[in-house]
């Protein structure tokens, strides 16, 4: 069953899922970052990404912080597109606070061609999401 993109449906589905979640590209296995994802249909939504896995809420202590519209962070994150996330970026939808280079290193060495583990991981994370 596909659940709305951040809905708490769709974190307990992703969550079930964790044990079979891929091992993160080295440039993310260390980052932790701050995401609020404005305009979902539950309204804003805090999550942060920790070692390539997403968790509800904000992270103590996290070095840089995302404001981004609802439809590029479910583009990025479950759609796998960073084009859309660097074009987000680039016309100003996408506010960066905090420590920039963590930012630079995930999108030089993390971002590129996934995985065939990482791309069977994404597929399941689209086909849970509505």
């Amino acid at each position: 069953m596909a659940h709305p993109f951040l809905s708490d449906a769709w974190f307990d589905a992703v969550e079930a899922l964790r044990d079979e979640a891929p091992e993160p590209p080295a440039t993310m296995k260390d980052l932790t970052l701050n995401v609020i994802v404005q305009g979902s249909p539950d309204g804003d939504r805090e999550v942060h990404l920790t070692g390539g896995q997403f968790e509800r809420g904000l992270a103590d202590g996290a070095p840089t912080k995302l404001t981004v519209p609802y439809d590029i962070a479910k583009a990025l994150f479950v759609e796998g597109n960073p084009q859309a996330a660097m074009q987000a970026f680039m016309s100003g939808q996408i506010k960066v606070e905090g420590d920039m280079s963590k930012l630079m290193a995930m999108q030089a060495g993390g971002m590129g061609t996934p995985s065939p583990e990482q791309k069977a991981f994404q597929d399941k994370l689209q086909a849970l999401t509505a």
